[in-house]
């Protein structure tokens, strides 16, 4: 097979849910509300912690990150997919593909393990009470955020400069939403399964351990749950963590179908389905899924909304 001769400025073709579909029309009405949803979301939940002092607590500090994390990672793949939609143009350049997967595996990265700090916080909260703001005081939270954004940000550094250094072969079109590390090693013209496997090594270690650590977390707080006397502070957990949960099963279940699963059992349309739920789906329902069930949330958007407002 020839190697495609490719230079700085040339580019690729992302072959994504809008062209691959039998009613784009719809599926880009669908994409613009989900898009619109996070973003509304997203924005007000921000505005609420960062306003409400009352919410100004570990938690919700590592709340706003994810919320941020949520609004970023869309914001890199939905406005371009739907741009390339209406104006019928859907190539993207090699710089521009780096870039996007750079910021893709380092905002998915970085929320792979906020979610694992969050539950580290729930455990504290529930299960030592007493020490919680020794345990998770504000130097604490901060070194949470940073580590995850800066390991997320030298593993996706890393990943992205190796996987564009191979040649690309004759075919420039990705079928795929995003530029991402599985399709794209599909295009290369050298052995990568040597790189194949240190991407699961990697996806071992961004996905699995930090979901072993979750499952810890959430089993120390089930047993004492069980044991708490009142059964106020013992539904206020359950629906505390009920929400986190929820969160963690939407993110980790399609990121690591993505990059755990051996590249056999993938398919460019399974594929596609699974990103948009990662990129789009889950950063548009998180939000709804911790504020519509948090008192003190919904109370602060309240205050913060009524302040402005009158």
């Amino acid at each position: 097979m020839e190697h495609w001769n490719f230079t700085l400025g040339s580019g690729f073709i992302l072959m994504g849910i809008l062209n691959d579909s039998l009613s784009p029309e719809l599926i880009c009405a669908t994409v613009t509300v989900l898009y619109m949803l996070a973003l509304t979301s997203n924005c007000l939940l921000l505005l609420a912690i960062t306003m409400d002092a009352r919410l100004h607590v570990p938690m919700y500090l590592l709340l706003r990150q994810l919320s941020l994390m949520d609004l970023l990672f869309m914001s890199v793949v939905t406005p371009k997919a739907f741009m390339d939609f209406l104006l019928s143009e859907n190539t993207i350049s090699f710089v521009g593909c780096a870039l996007q997967m750079f910021l893709a595996l380092t905002l998915g990265g970085a929320e792979d393990l906020l979610l694992a700090f969050m539950a580290y916080d729930r455990y504290v909260a529930i299960c030592h009470p007493l020490n919680y703001m020794v345990l998770m005081r504000p130097r604490v939270c901060w070194l949470m955020v940073a580590t995850s954004w800066v390991l997320a940000s030298l593993s996706a550094l890393g990943h992205t400069l190796y996987t564009m250094h191979f040649p690309f072969c004759m075919s420039q079109e990705i079928s795929h939403l995003l530029c991402e590390i599985p399709p794209l090693l599909k295009l290369a013209c050298a052995d990568t399964s040597r790189y194949e496997f240190m991407v699961y090594v990697t996806g071992v270690t961004f996905l699995l351990l930090p979901i072993s650590a979750i499952v810890s977390s959430y089993t120390l707080i089930l047993l004492t749950v069980l044991h708490m006397p009142s059964n106020e502070g013992r539904q206020k957990a359950l629906v505390t963590c009920s929400s986190h949960l929820t969160v963690v099963g939407m993110f980790y279940g399609p990121a690591t179908f993505m990059y755990v699963l051996p590249s056999s059992l993938h398919s460019p349309k399974q594929d596609n389905i699974v990103s948009v739920f990662y990129t789009m789906v889950t950063p548009a329902l998180n939000p709804l899924i911790y504020s519509l069930r948090n008192k003190e949330v919904m109370g602060a958007l309240r205050r913060v909304l009524g302040k402005y407002i009158l």
